[in-house]
């Protein structure tokens, strides 16, 4: 079993689920006291959000791509990055490593190639539903045409990340309103919908929505358990293999 990397705290809210889904995942594939090899680091969130709402995201950057390099040093066998949206700094990130970055959108584009889908309505930050990173992403790489919720949409989605999953509220306000988000985006033709963000599927999953849903926290920290434990690594599209 290879040791599992994970850049965390963004926030821990998500990476707490990360953590468990990994050992869960871990413990069903081998029984018994069986749990996951993991390395974490984990950041103080406040820090890197200040940064993001100034734009420096090179000095974010720098955080994340030390980090990466003392995970690698530190015996990593490959790199989480736990949070849809500094995926935007991943090829950077990758960059500063010898090791594997399993990227969280390729990981669940595949998921939705697999499941025959090809307009899934992205739920996420702003950041990631707005810029190019993530959505041209799914776009250029895996002939996805996602479908981007209007600009109001988009800010209560984003508020109630940040403003309350983040921090450890979850509400079924909060919860009605993405589900009449999800009503609008499938009525303009979504046929499915990404939980864009890890800290979504603390408040919304599959039991709420009538449309097949990919769980990207959950896909990203399968696939991880799936590198750890396979000895050949599994194939992952990256923008560099395509």
């Amino acid at each position: 079993m290879r040791t599992i990397g994970l850049i965390g705290g963004m926030s821990w809210e998500s990476t707490a689920v990360y953590y468990r889904r990994l050992n869960e995942q871990v413990r069903t594939r081998l029984g018994g006291l069986h749990s996951a090899e993991i390395l974490m680091r984990s950041v103080d969130f406040d820090a890197i959000v200040s940064l993001q709402k100034q734009g420096r995201w090179d000095d974010a950057c720098k955080i994340l791509a030390g980090i990466a390099r003392e995970l690698e040093e530190g015996g990593a066998g490959c790199l989480l990055i736990c949070t849809n949206t500094m995926h935007k700094l991943a090829d950077e990130v990758q960059q500063a490593v010898s090791i594997p970055l399993l990227h969280i959108a390729d990981v669940t584009a595949s998921a939705i190639k697999a499941g025959g889908c090809g307009r899934p309505l992205l739920l996420a930050t702003r950041y990631t539903m707005e810029e190019d990173f993530y959505v041209q992403r799914l776009r250029d790489h895996f002939a996805l045409d996602p479908v981007i919720p209007d600009q109001a949409d988009r800010v209560a989605v984003h508020d109630i990340i940040f403003d309350e999953l983040c921090q450890g509220v979850v509400s079924d306000q909060s919860r009605q309103l993405y589900l009449d988000v999800i009503a609008r985006g499938k009525a303009r033709g979504a046929d499915s919908v990404i939980l864009g963000c890890t800290e979504i599927c603390l408040l919304i999953g599959p039991k709420h929505i009538d449309l097949p849903v990919f769980d990207s926290t959950m896909l990203h920290a399968d696939a991880a358990v799936e590198f750890s434990m396979t000895k050949q690594a599994p194939y992952v599209r990256t923008a560099q293999s395509v």
